[in-house]
């Protein structure tokens, strides 16, 4: 039996990052600057979050922004069903 590891994409590791610091989705929005129903959107996958607003979210989490932004490069180059990865040159 073969198990399925889901991939690491930006809303995995938004909510992960939420869930362990035991925080609901409302603070976790008020943190980040964002309404409550965007970080939703977020963590379930149900839009794109561009670059800047990954740099944002770096920053107020004390992440390296190039974590979050290659993250969210290779969630949209998924959803296009490129055969791409994202790499560090």
């Amino acid at each position: 039996m073969t198990i399925k590891k889901p991939n690491l994409g930006l809303a995995l590791f938004i909510k992960s990052h939420r869930l362990g610091e035991e925080l609901t989705q409302a603070q976790m929005a008020k943190c980040l600057g964002i309404s409550k129903q965007r970080l939703s959107d977020i963590e379930n996958d149900r839009n794109n979050v561009s670059i800047k607003l990954c740099q944002k979210f770096a920053k107020k989490l004390g992440f390296p922004a190039e974590w979050l932004v290659k993250l969210a490069l290779q969630d949209q180059i998924n959803k296009a069903k490129l055969n791409l990865k994202v790499v560090h040159i």
